[in-house]
């Protein structure tokens, strides 16, 4: 226990495990009227954004707020007066009267924060993607367990009423027929995050070893700390992480039903081009995904259509979003709203959906009632989500240049047709599919009970299922 590095927080720790494991049922902080005091562990963007959600929930309070940067913190405290402050999460954790913790770090701290939390005895609303490996994700989902604690990823669709109604319409309905594939998009364009010839200087009023936490102490060389972290693989998950995370849960939640928590093979392949930034994360990425039933593709890219341009490239289905092609047409669906059409292309049904606090108020409720049963995206569903997209992004970093046999592994229509957009992107750019800058992987083997990844390229992707960790930060593995 020597990771959590303070000792009043160990005693904390295990105190309120002991408590929790005695009497679950109980809020450690709940006052006669109900309220919940809710602790924050990062007051960046996305973590202002929920702050603002948390606070149209009755009988919520935000009670704790947690940055290691002084500037962000104290822009935050502003707002919430009331709130405690605290530069080290621990401190946050081991407050007695904060009942939940809403993480919404950079990805590489969302299981170690999460994981500290619940050891404590506090109930969790985690930010997407969950994990930054599939490895530290399953012990985040043990130790919600093991705790007993309530514990929600931030796929705030998952409790958009509309999701219930498009599943009822494709599955008992059967609207449309039976579903033969589907098809992914997010297409964003995004600029390029700088190069710096000397690595970038840390602000003084930053705490750097706590915003490394996990992450190796690696030289920055892009233009800002905050944000752009998300398209460097020591800290982030690119788009694939970002937004994919979203797209394939929706997928995962109205296509499958959950029924396919991973997919049995993965092909997929991209590249970070023309931007010459200081980024890692391929701004063009393209997967395939065999579930053993219903075949999936996805299609990234942060480019415009060709250069200078202001449009994403052209394909089917929303920007960001998917394809459900079936028997008798298709349904198009997004964030916030969906159409059927049938084979003729006539509109046959619109969806509309809800964008206010569903998602935050579920979190709220379950807590409260201490059961999980109520949460509409409880920690293992998210864990299933995000895998999708890791695997995405092992099979882009395990690729090597493309090949016409590996990108012709799979016979799949959807597939042809992703490939064929994909190509017309790159020459655009004066690029192919056979650039070296393209990497695509052989078309990988996963053996979904061990989560493990078996023949050709296993071994190259098998050792991006897990991290290695810096001294003191380190995933603990939950038994």
């Amino acid at each position: 226990m020597n990771r959590l590095n303070r000792r009043h927080f160990l005693v904390t720790a295990v105190a309120a495990g002991a408590a929790t494991a005695s009497s679950p049922s109980v809020l450690r902080a709940a006052n006669a009227n109900g309220e919940i005091n809710l602790g924050f562990i990062s007051c960046g963007g996305r973590a202002g954004q929920l702050m603002d959600q948390f606070s149209k929930v009755d009988g919520v309070n935000i009670a704790g707020l947690c940055d290691v940067d002084e500037g962000r913190l104290a822009a935050a405290k502003k707002k919430y007066s009331k709130a405690e402050t605290f530069q080290d999460m621990r401190d946050l954790i081991a407050v007695d009267s904060i009942d939940a913790i809403v993480v919404a770090t950079c990805n590489h701290w969302h299981c170690l924060a999460a994981i500290w939390a619940m050891e404590a005895g506090k109930d969790v609303y985690v930010e997407k993607p969950l994990s930054h490996s599939q490895w530290e994700g399953r012990q985040t989902v043990a130790a919600a367990r093991k705790y007993n604690k309530i514990c929600q990823i931030g796929t705030q669709q998952r409790s958009d009423p509309m999701q219930a109604e498009i599943k009822k319409f494709l599955h008992e309905e059967k609207g449309l027929g039976e579903i033969q594939s589907a098809r992914v998009n997010r297409y964003g364009i995004r600029g390029p995050i700088g190069k710096r010839d000397t690595p970038l200087e840390i602000d003084k009023n930053v705490a750097y070893d706590m915003w490394l936490g996990p992450a190796q102490d690696q030289p920055i060389f892009r233009n800002n700390l905050h944000y752009d972290w998300h398209w460097d693989w020591n800290t982030g998950s690119g788009e694939m992480g970002n937004w994919g995370v979203h797209v394939l849960d929706d997928v995962r939640n109205t296509v499958f039903q959950d029924s396919v928590s991973l997919p049995k093979q993965i092909l997929g392949g991209g590249g970070r081009i023309a931007y010459n930034d200081a980024g890692q994360s391929p701004n063009v990425h393209f997967a395939y995904f065999d579930t053993g039933n219903i075949p999936v593709v996805i299609g990234l890219s942060n480019l415009p259509a060709a250069p200078g341009g202001k449009k994403s490239p052209s394909k089917p289905g929303p920007d960001s979003g998917y394809v459900a092609y079936c028997e008798g047409g298709r349904y198009e669906g997004q964030r916030g709203r969906g159409t059927a059409f049938d084979n003729d292309g006539k509109k046959i049904r619109t969806f509309k959906g809800s964008g206010d606090v569903k998602h935050q108020a579920n979190f709220i409720e379950a807590v409260r009632a201490q059961d999980r049963s109520l949460l509409n995206a409880d920690i293992s569903i998210g864990n299933d989500s995000t895998g999708w997209c890791n695997l995405a992004n092992i099979a882009f970093r395990a690729g090597q240049s493309a090949s016409p046999d590996r990108v012709s592994a799979v016979d799949n229509p959807q597939w042809e047709s992703l490939l064929g957009e994909m190509t017309d992107h790159l020459k655009a750019y004066d690029m192919s599919l056979a650039s070296d800058e393209i990497h695509v992987s052989p078309l990988l083997s996963l053996d979904t009970k061990t989560e493990q990844f078996t023949g050709e390229g296993s071994e190259t992707a098998n050792a991006m299922l897990r991290r290695q960790y810096r001294k003191g930060y380190e995933v603990p593995e939950i038994v």
